[in-house]
């Protein structure tokens, strides 16, 4: 999608005079914290807790069980560095399953008390002979720009009711996750290894996202704003340090899988969440010789034997742009048709269950619906196979689209154009379990809900 114009770097220091829009001013923060806490990815043995600080600090976290505060847990410590953008992920290497936990921060010895709750929670057993499955929400969004007013483009401000983060913790996810976009790294960010680090921590320095991090796991997917200048590809020189900075930001469990590019797989109770790299190995657009490449057959073949691997009543496969959407249009999956059919076509084929898309980017939000009647095979009896469902939510407060675009399989009364993120709550006994999702307004107010029944995506 377009890009608003650049922003430079800010200087050396990644403190919390960063220029924030007047809007957004909230609690000062502490001397040594510049961002954070925030809670990375969660799994049921350990946790990442992330914090970022104003220069360097020593970082430890306490953390206990909300059933029994009285026991209390620390993390080694760490000291931040300024190679490393003053940033830290340590481990809690003493969690549980299915238990609630709260914890703080120390830095430099002392600890440092946040207006807010300060939770995450752990995935409970659920694997066979255990009759129960654990109530999930999901909170989703993407496209998210912050404005530093000296830099961005005159006139009206492309980044706007910020207020939306509030809103978004306010629902009390378990997990957020984050589509693509997650920041917007500004021309004068994106050549060199200083901006780009400083583009992230103006974004993650905003006063309302501070309670939404510290109180839900985070998970996430780039697109092309966060991995470089607008409509990036494979040909970008500085992906690498684009790649280590989104590691620095996002503290994601390794990326076992591939040596390059972004995708891996997590997974909380019965539901994985396919995360897939759609910029890393992604032929130019405007190539017109040699193979159109979108995802690369690597990725691919990872995704299909990921998905049949799994045993997850919802397979959420998250990708910075649209999937199932029919347009050609910007820079949709179906630019890239040939290598959207094959993968489109081995889904079906594998008869993989439980397979819902989510996709951000595109400044609106609507739920795609694609029937796969096209996709069957002579050796296909019975009954035909389930609809493939692609939910795309964008903008979070990067500028909204109104182009107007019919979609041909979108569902009616899914269309939104202002600021929006959803909910996705997965719940119901094991023998039918359901995803509810919500589309939310800047107020956190629903303006649509659909339901997905597992037992309709098999």
């Amino acid at each position: 999608m377009p890009s608003p114009r650049p922003l430079p770097h800010a200087g050396r220091a990644l403190v919390a005079a960063l220029a924030i829009a007047p809007a957004v001013a909230a609690q000062a923060p502490a001397p040594l914290l510049q961002a954070g806490p925030m809670v990375g990815w969660v799994d049921m043995r350990e946790a990442r807790l992330w914090v970022q600080t104003t220069r360097a600090a020593r970082v430890q976290f306490v953390y206990w069980d909300s059933a029994a505060p009285a026991r209390r847990w620390t993390t080694a410590p760490r000291t931040t560095e300024a190679t490393t953008a003053f940033t830290a992920t340590l481990l809690a290497d003493s969690v549980r399953p299915g238990r609630t936990y709260h914890y703080a921060v120390r830095l430099d010895g002392r600890e440092i008390a946040r207006p807010y709750p300060l939770r995450f929670r752990t995935p409970p057993i659920t694997g066979p002979g255990r009759d129960s499955v654990p109530t999930l929400r999901i909170a989703i969004g993407s496209c998210y720009y912050v404005p530093e007013a000296e830099y961005d483009r005159p006139g009206q401000s492309y980044g706007s009711n910020l207020e939306i983060m509030t809103a978004v913790a306010g629902t009390k996810p378990d997990i957020m996750l984050w589509l693509g976009d997650n920041t917007y790294l500004r021309e004068a960010d994106w050549t060199s290894r200083t901006g780009i680090l400083h583009r992230w921590t103006h974004t993650r320095s905003q006063p309302l996202l501070q309670p939404l991090l510290g109180g839900a796991a985070h998970v996430g997917t780039w697109d092309d704003h966060e991995y470089g200048p607008n409509d990036a590809d494979r040909a970008y020189g500085l992906k690498g340090v684009t790649r280590e900075a989104f590691d620095l930001f996002f503290p994601m469990p390794p990326n076992t899988a591939a040596a390059e590019g972004l995708y891996r797989v997590v997974e909380f109770g019965d539901v994985a969440i396919f995360l897939l790299d759609d910029r890393w190995f992604r032929s130019p657009n405007r190539r017109t010789t040699g193979d159109r490449v979108y995802w690369g057959e690597a990725q691919t073949t990872w995704l299909l034997d990921a998905l049949r691997f799994s045993g997850a009543t919802f397979k959420l496969v998250v990708n910075g742009g649209q999937v199932l959407s029919p347009l050609a249009v910007f820079e949709n999956a179906a630019t890239y048709p040939d290598e959207r059919a094959r993968l489109l076509q081995r889904i079906t084929d594998e008869r993989i269950p439980g397979v819902v898309f989510l996709s951000g980017d595109r400044h609106h939000t609507e739920l795609t619906r694609m029937t796969r009647d096209s996709l069957r095979t002579p050796a296909d009896s019975g009954r035909a196979p389930y609809p493939l469902f692609d939910l795309t939510v964008s903008p979070l407060t990067a500028g909204v689209g109104r182009s107007g675009e019919v979609n041909p399989w979108r569902v009616d009364g899914t269309y939104v154009t202002q600021h929006n993120f959803a909910t996705l709550d997965v719940r119901g006994p094991r023998s039918d379990r359901t995803l509810v999702m919500t589309v939310r307004g800047v107020d956190g107010a629903a303006l649509w809900s659909r339901e997905l029944r597992a037992r309709d995506l098999r």
